[in-house]
This record gives C-alpha cells, sequence and structure tokens, in this order.
C-alpha cells in the first residue's frame, strides 16, 4: 500500500477539514471546498496509484532528459472525484550548474496546484497566458503545444502554462535558468495513464514538499 501525505488545499497546503454528516467535501478554512491534497513518494507503487485513479493526464517527459529522475507525486482528489489535479516532481542537472527541480502540474480549472507551487495566489494562471506569442513548446502525443511564462512569480523559481488535453498545464521550476529546459529541449510529454515505462526513481523532492 502507498502512503500518501495528509491532506492538505491544493491552493495554500493549509489543512482541511474532513467530510461531515453535513456535507462530503473537504473544506480550506481559507478557500472554501476543495479537493484534498497529498504527496507521494517516489516509487512504481506512487505511479501505479495515481494512474488508476487520475481523471486529469499524469505527465512525464519522455524520453527523461540526460541525468534527470522522477523525484515525486501530488495529486487532488479523493476517492469521490478522482484525482482533479496531478503533481510529476523531477530533479536533475540544470542547463548551467548544480541540481535543477522541475514540478509539472495538470488539473482542471479551479483546482489551484499550479499556482500554489508557482507562488501565486492563483488558481488559475491568469490573463497573460495565451496572450501573444508562446515562450516555449512542448510535444504532446505529437503535437506542438505552446506554453506562456507566468509573471508575477518569486525570483527563485520560473513558472510556464498553456492548456494540454482541454486541462491547466503547468510547468515550475527551480532555479529559474532550470526553465530554459523547457525552451531548449522542447520535452516531449507522455500522459503516463496510458503507458507502463520502467522509470527512473530517485530521492523525494524537496520542492513537492516544501510548500
Amino acid at each position: 500500500m502507498v502512503v500518501r501525505a495528509a491532506p492538505t488545499c491544493p491552493r495554500c497546503f493549509g489543512p482541511v477539514q474532513e467530510p461531515s454528516a453535513w456535507s462530503s467535501a473537504w473544506r480550506c478554512p481559507r478557500h472554501g471546498d476543495v479537493p484534498p491534497y497529498g504527496t507521494r513518494p517516489p516509487s512504481p507503487a506512487s505511479l501505479t496509484s495515481i494512474r488508476q485513479s487520475a481523471t486529469v493526464p499524469v505527465w512525464l517527459p519522455w524520453p527523461l532528459p540526460a541525468g534527470w529522475l522522477v523525484t515525486g507525486f501530488g495529486e487532488a482528489g479523493d476517492e469521490r472525484s478522482g484525482v482533479r489535479g496531478s503533481v510529476v516532481a523531477l530533479s536533475g542537472p540544470s542547463i548551467t550548474h548544480g541540481p535543477a527541480d522541475l514540478l509539472l502540474v495538470a488539473e482542471e480549472p479551479g483546482v489551484g496546484l499550479g499556482a500554489a507551487y508557482a507562488g501565486l495566489p492563483g488558481p488559475d494562471p491568469g490573463e497573460g497566458v495565451g496572450a501573444g506569442p508562446p515562450h516555449a513548446k512542448v510535444n504532446v502525443n505529437g503535437h506542438p503545444t505552446p506554453l506562456w511564462c507566468v509573471p508575477d512569480v518569486p525570483g527563485d523559481r520560473a513558472a510556464y502554462a498553456g492548456e494540454a488535453l482541454g486541462r491547466w498545464l503547468w510547468a515550475i521550476a527551480w532555479p529559474p535558468d532550470a526553465g530554459w529546459l523547457l525552451v531548449l529541449a522542447q520535452l516531449a510529454l507522455a500522459d503516463f495513464r496510458d503507458v507502463e515505462w520502467d522509470v527512473p526513481f530517485g530521492a523525494l523532492s524537496p520542492r513537492l514538499v516544501a510548500a
């Protein structure tokens, strides 16, 4: 059995109240009814669990960039609603020097995971996404998919957002120059609900749980 972290709010990572006799929803004191969010360790069992319950894509770059490993998962949702937001954490070398971390988020509008990890109030990317030429592209199921750089994020990270398969797609990178991985490598993303490949795992990403 895969142990999932205690549920939190996907918008602020604060505590949530469990469903009760009066409501079937999880509730955040700040944001009202929310799908409960929890992280999972990097393991085949975690990947299988999120793959089976997700109603949104579970994006992984495939093939992985050289030196990169899968370092954890996150999911927003419960047995009643299914997973409405997924997070895949990856870690590897940055474009310049030192270690880098990347979170790939797929979510329904209003969930707020991408914005929370990007350090924004959210819940969605905002008006700048989709306006003007894109700043990067990823390959999704053989189709170039545009991403726009999200403004006003904290200086220790870069965030890109767009739309894929009718859901928000976020890519949040630490340090900021790790975002150039998206621009230079033009990553190909695979929805791991549909495939079963052997994935290399590393230690749990600190970015996944630090929020």
